[in-house]
């Protein structure tokens, strides 16, 4: 197809065709004279791909990450859809590595068990959460914990069930775009299910319920009552 046949066919216009090609997100089509060059269904998916990652808020420069792997991937599945995946925000700050080496993190972590690279932005991630939490007096207890991670790693395990093992690219777009735009949809069904349940256990109380109940009377009179 021409270049006007893909602005019609992808839904991107013409001038940010342009760009994406002189960016290198975009690969370039087969030359059929100085002036044309004729594209196909690769750069369909190639646009539609990096149309859904700057949908959900990539920078070009992370995007340019992952196309790069899709075209010359690792040595391993395992190393190509990792720094896929890192290449999602929320992106490491320039302290992110304390003098300790993300203690809460590794205590999460080895407690339950899981296998980690500890250069793995998503630890230093993991290692800001966990200060948060405990920040604001709500740390991350062994009974929450052992809670979320059995039930993380059930999502996880049904995650990469599903991932596609056709091509590279198929599994690397998987993992990358089913990673940002299944995050939010987890987020919003935990607060569902936090209205569902909460509507069972207090939808008829008021926090009345909540206060202690009164002191009762002291038995002991008073001195002066005493015979």
């Amino acid at each position: 197809m021409r270049v006007s046949e893909l602005v019609a066919a992808s839904g991107v216009p013409l001038a940010t065709v342009k760009y994406y090609l002189r960016e290198g997100l975009l690969m370039p089509g087969t030359p059929r004279s100085a002036t044309q060059a004729e594209y196909g269904e690769q750069h369909v998916r190639r646009l539609a791909l990096v149309k859904a990652l700057v949908g959900v808020g990539l920078p070009l420069g992370k995007i340019r990450v992952v196309v790069r792997l899709i075209d010359r991937p690792a040595d391993t599945v395992f190393e190509t859809v990792g720094r896929a995946i890192a290449a999602l925000p929320p992106y490491p700050a320039d302290d992110d590595v304390p003098a300790a080496g993300h203690p809460r993190a590794r205590a999460v972590l080895d407690r339950i068990g899981q296998v980690y690279d500890p250069s793995y932005p998503v630890v230093a991630q993991l290692e800001r959460a966990l200060a948060a939490a405990e920040t604001v007096g709500l740390p991350m207890t062994d009974e929450r914990l052992d809670v979320y991670a059995r039930h993380i790693r059930a999502i996880a395990e049904i995650d990469l069930d599903l991932m596609p093992t056709d091509s590279v690219e198929s599994a690397i777009e998987y993992a990358v775009l089913g990673t940002a735009i299944y995050e939010p949809v987890l987020a919003a069904l935990r607060r569902l299910a936090h209205q569902d349940i909460g509507a069972g256990r207090f939808g008829s109380g008021t926090f009345d319920d909540f206060a202690p109940p009164a002191a009762s009377p002291d038995p002991t009179p008073d001195r002066q009552d005493r015979p």
